[in-house]
């Protein structure tokens, strides 16, 4: 799955709706669209465990169910994990941070260490990358919030290899973690003799105390639990949640949406 680019994910996605029979809502026009909003697409040739989009319906429905029909069209190796109710703010800034696993296969940890503490010990480290509007140059080091190596791969492959875990702060440009890695080829000289294998294991919220990433949907769960206990306390006799969506929502709703594609 690591080699699918965001456009086959999106067609896979548009034919798991049809399949599905979930009450999408179309743009209006002469070539009508599903309205579907993606954030943060994960760059082709990387695996990703975190990736949202947000969808537009013209019924209210039950998230649970929603997830469960859309999963079940979806192809192998593409997992709808959660479904929410879109509540107030946009989905994209929420996400202002990544979790990346890198794994360097024939690098030695002691190399990888060695550059890490150079990398991060850099004011700037700029790198080139070819975009759509030509070669660009930017910085990498201010993105990046956490650079660890990880050296248990050796011992468990029982040859040279190494993990990186790193965060990365997104920006404009958006700095990859193969950017990262260029960048620590330009302060150390590390170069990773075979493809490096990168998955995003996390995006979201960046906790300010801790600086981990977290999960995006947390605050629409509380919100939803104080809901239902409101209609508890209020004597409406529900004894759980209500369920997002519900009959006296408008006919319009929206779920953000997460999907994992594994490597």
């Amino acid at each position: 799955m690591r080699f699918a680019s965001h456009r086959d994910i999106a067609r896979a996605l548009e034919r798991a709706l049809r399949r599905a029979r979930i009450p999408v809502a179309f743009s209006a026009g002469f070539s009508p669209h599903p309205k579907i909003s993606y954030t943060g697409a994960a760059p082709t040739g990387v695996a990703s465990e975190a990736e949202y989009f947000e969808l537009a319906l013209t019924e209210a429905s039950e998230p649970e169910q929603v997830r469960v029909r859309l999963d079940a069209a979806m192809p192998e190796g593409l997992d709808v994990v959660e479904v929410v109710t879109a509540t107030a703010g946009g989905l994209a800034d929420r996400l202002e941070a990544s979790e990346w696993r890198v794994e360097l296969p024939g690098v030695a940890p002691d190399d990888a260490r060695a550059a890490v503490a150079a990398f991060l010990a850099a004011d700037t480290v700029e790198v080139e990358r070819l975009t759509k509007k030509g070669r660009r140059r930017f910085d990498t080091r201010g993105a990046v919030l956490r650079l660890d190596v990880d050296g248990s791969g050796a011992a468990e492959r029982d040859e040279t290899y190494v993990i990186l875990q790193l965060v990365v702060r997104h920006t404009t440009p958006a700095v990859r973690p193969d950017d990262v890695v260029n960048g620590l080829r330009q302060v150390a000289g590390l170069a990773p003799p075979s493809s490096p294998l990168m998955t995003r294991l996390a995006q979201g919220p960046l906790d300010g105390a801790s600086g981990e990433v977290t999960d995006p949907f947390a605050a629409d769960g509380a919100s939803a639990r104080d809901s239902g206990r409101e209609r508890v306390d209020s004597g409406t006799g529900a004894s759980q949640c209500a369920p997002a969506g519900a009959a006296q929502d408008p006919p319009t709703s929206s779920a953000p949406t997460r999907s994992t594609s594994h490597g």
